[in-house]
């Protein structure tokens, strides 16, 4: 059994009969009073990212998962189908519900990770860097930009980013996948 001490990111225990993964934890100390962790969790059946505190008196189970490579090959009524990555006759699929925010980055033919615990698969890790091309971007419109201005585009998975004013539609750029937030352009080749 794990405590408060011994919670770590990535790693992976069950909450109240969930299993959750571990995104930040601060520990705090208030005055005269016990100390307590603050955490962000990730249920991984669901999907809902959650802040939570823990006292000492907490005890978790850590959750043994093993990750292997798969493929998403597409998206039909908001159920998403992969593959295993050598066997594509072996397809499973995942709802949008468990995958949340991370289907916003699934394009054809991704190779991305699959968590898995006792052969059950609970969810997906993308890749932390993605290239996606732009597929709308608005006019760039220089003005008031003293530190540099940024415009909101479509990417071909339909997720929306704010990146500088000289992306322009159907440049490739480089997005974290984790922070959705935009890395870089990617250069033509």
């Amino acid at each position: 059994m794990l405590t408060i001490n011994d919670l770590e990111p990535k790693q992976v225990v069950f909450v109240d009969g969930d299993p959750y993964e571990i995104l930040e934890v601060a520990h705090q100390h208030i005055g005269r009073g016990g100390s307590n962790v603050q955490t962000r969790i990730k249920n991984l059946r669901t999907g809902a990212v959650l802040s939570r505190n823990f006292k000492p008196a907490d005890k978790f189970e850590e959750v043994e998962v093993e990750k292997k490579p798969i493929k998403f090959l597409y998206a039909n009524k908001g159920e998403y189908w992969f593959c295993e990555e050598d066997k594509p006759s072996h397809r499973f699929t995942l709802a949008s519900e468990t995958l949340g925010d991370s289907a916003i980055f699934l394009k054809s033919n991704t190779i991305v990770e699959a968590i898995m615990a006792d052969e059950k698969l609970l969810n997906i890790e993308l890749p932390v860097k993605m290239d996606l091309k732009v597929v709308e971007a608005p006019p760039s419109i220089r003005g008031n930009t003293a530190q540099g201005g940024t415009k909101i585009v479509k990417l071909e998975t339909g997720a929306e980013v704010a990146v500088p004013l000289f992306i322009n539609e159907g440049d490739t750029v480089r997005v974290n996948t984790q922070t959705k937030l935009y890395v870089e352009r990617v250069e033509k080749i």
